[in-house]
């Protein structure tokens, strides 16, 4: 076992990474830890034009075998998913320490920025919009309700309104499923008062509404009363939990960022999200005094909400002087985050200004608002996608290394943030690309390539993770047939993992293809490799820590990610593009 002293050092110098640590306020004692950074693998680069000769398979594959180790993967992952990072959440301090201490690295080993304005960062600007608490009004009737006690505006909607109340269960239509909480009620002019337990109505898994069928197959409660004339939705707790409420509303409370310029989209959350119509959630005490002398109480809808087998409840009015009146005021804050990204120039003057970028999310889902019951509460996504911020790091340092032979083509590194947000990385660099978006031939993202299923694991939320010798390979020859067999013929002459392929099915439920930062890259024509180990019993959990990391598969994949990227770099011709999303 190694000593916390080998465990957590970094791969910089010694004064840089103390630096690093201590500006962005990471405590003493893992900052003196850091200054073990003074690698000896790392080595200063020296100023002036170079000439490279091409790196050949060969010599990429003796590279590869050489320069990338698990003992280096180790070190890296357990600063990028230590608790001192917080989850990675973006936007997010410990998001900003991992950018910083990706940078030094690249910046060490002699890599080119290529983020703007001569730096590895690529800025992007959020915005969060909330309610402020002492001009956002609401109230039942002649009764004024209490913001931040009996209610809370969630979603985006900013526009005020009055008028009368229609129950209709939990508010969704699914005409695939034969699902209309409707059942023609008239709701225009009206407040739709809806109770549900998640994304959904009750029966129906999330990855079946799928996105194909938003709006014309589905539509959630926020989108029908956009549709159709409604004032906005009320939405009853899913529970009669007064404390769950009141922890509910710390994190509603909060409004979330999203990238500045991208209008939110209607009724994508469980408990928000009404385009501009208003979104209000009130409390257990005034659920139930809504529905005192109604149809039926408070206790029976929450039960209709949560199970697929209860009758279906018939929409109806709720007494002409139970009248919503709301008037919500926004706050706007701004913050900054950022992709990193930087260049490895290739060698062939005439293809060097074409790229094969490589990618992952280096971000994850910060801190648990709701605590746990061993009391840890922060998400280190050292999976998901600590593995894949490391591997792209290591391919990194790996090809810098080399003071002679570079690939044919230039490499491009992304480090996309946000992507656990909405692909809001992958998003702003295709939409604002620091290279020229068609000079990219080919990109290859790396999310989750660390787990491993064990052998007689019963567990059925590891049913679908890959073996210790075994990858997911998606979406290889979807867009290049010769992508795909490209990168066949390099794994087969090398490591021989098991390529599996079966998310390329397209009547696969889960729809990988378009659910990680290669997708944005895609719908722009640009070949793609996504390599993905499966989800696992600690899938956005916080169990996803660095001791459960399968090394020896991380190891091996890297390196035949290196592989792969060096053989489409020296391709005399990009790949061929010859299918479609």
């Amino acid at each position: 076992m190694q000593s916390d002293f080998n465990r957590l050092r970094v791969r910089a110098g010694g004064a840089a990474a103390l630096a690093i640590a201590l500006s962005v306020g990471v405590s003493a004692p893992f900052a003196a830890r850091a200054i073990a950074a003074a690698s000896e693998r790392s080595e200063p680069t020296t100023a002036g034009a170079v000439r490279y000769g091409m790196l050949s398979a060969k010599a990429a594959r003796t590279m590869a075998e050489r320069e990338i180790s698990q003992a280096q993967l180790r070190d890296y992952l357990t600063f990028i998913a230590s608790d001192e990072l917080e989850g990675r959440d973006t936007p997010s301090k410990g998001l900003d320490i991992a950018a910083r201490y990706i940078a030094s690295h690249l910046s060490r080993w002699g890599l080119k920025p290529a983020g703007g304005d001569g730096s590895y960062f690529q800025k992007m600007t959020l915005v969060r919009r909330g309610f402020d608490p002492a001009k956002s009004t609401a109230a039942l009737g002649d009764k004024p309700l209490r913001f931040g006690e009996d209610f809370l505006f969630t979603g985006s909607g900013a526009a005020p309104g009055e008028g009368g109340l229609v129950f209709v269960g939990h508010g969704w239509v699914v005409k695939s499923k034969n699902i209309d909480a409707y059942q023609g009620a008239d709701v225009k002019g009206k407040f739709l008062v809806v109770v549900s337990a998640g994304f959904g109505p009750p029966g129906v898994r999330m990855n079946e509404l799928n996105r194909d069928g938003e709006g014309t197959d589905w539509l959630s409660p926020e989108q029908y009363a956009a549709k159709n004339g409604a004032l906005g939705v009320l939405r009853l707790p899913a529970t009669a939990d007064d404390e769950a409420f009141r922890r509910s509303l710390r994190f509603l409370g909060r409004g979330s960022f999203a990238p500045e310029g991208i209008a939110p989209r209607p009724g994508r959350g469980g408990s928000g999200g009404g385009g501009t119509l208003p979104v209000i959630q009130v409390s257990p005490a005034v659920a139930r005094g809504l529905l005192d002398g109604e149809k039926l109480s408070l206790d029976d809808a929450q039960k209709a909400a949560r199970a697929a087998d209860a009758p279906a409840v018939t929409a109806f009015a709720l007494a002409d002087a139970k009248r919503l009146k709301v008037s919500p005021a926004y706050v706007e804050e701004k913050a900054t985050t950022q992709n990193v990204v930087a260049v490895l120039e290739g060698s062939d003057p005439k293809l060097r200004d074409e790229y094969v970028a490589l990618g992952a999310h280096y971000d994850h889902v910060g801190v648990s608002t709701r605590g746990s019951a061993g009391g840890d509460v922060i998400f280190n996504g050292a999976d998901d996608d600590g593995s894949g911020t490391v591997a792209l790091m290591a391919v990194a340092e790996a090809l810098a290394r080399n003071p002679k032979e570079r690939p044919r083509r230039s490499v491009l590194f992304v480090w996309h943030c946000g992507e656990e947000k909405g692909l809001w990385g992958s998003e702003h660099f295709t939409k604002n690309p620091t290279v020229p978006l068609e000079k990219i031939v080919t990109q290859i993202n790396i999310d989750m390539i660390g787990r491993s299923r064990k052998p007689n694991d019963a567990d059925p939320r590891n049913a679908n993770l890959s073996e210790p010798h075994q990858i997911y390979v998606i979406g290889a020859k979807k867009l290049s047939t010769q992508l795909g067999t490209l990168a066949e013929k390099v794994n087969k002459g090398f490591r021989n993992i098991a390529y599996d392929y079966r998310y390329d099915d397209p009547n696969d439920p889960n729809r990988f293809y378009y659910r990680s930062d290669h997708y944005n890259y895609a719908k722009n024509g640009v070949p793609i490799i996504f390599f993905f180990d499966g989800v696992h019993e600690d899938y956005h959990q916080v169990g996803d820590e660095v001791d459960k990391i399968d090394f020896d598969k991380l190891e091996k994949v890297t390196q035949t990610v290196l592989l792969t990227t060096v053989e489409v770099a020296n391709l005399p011709q990009r790949p061929v593009v010859d299918g479609k999303n």
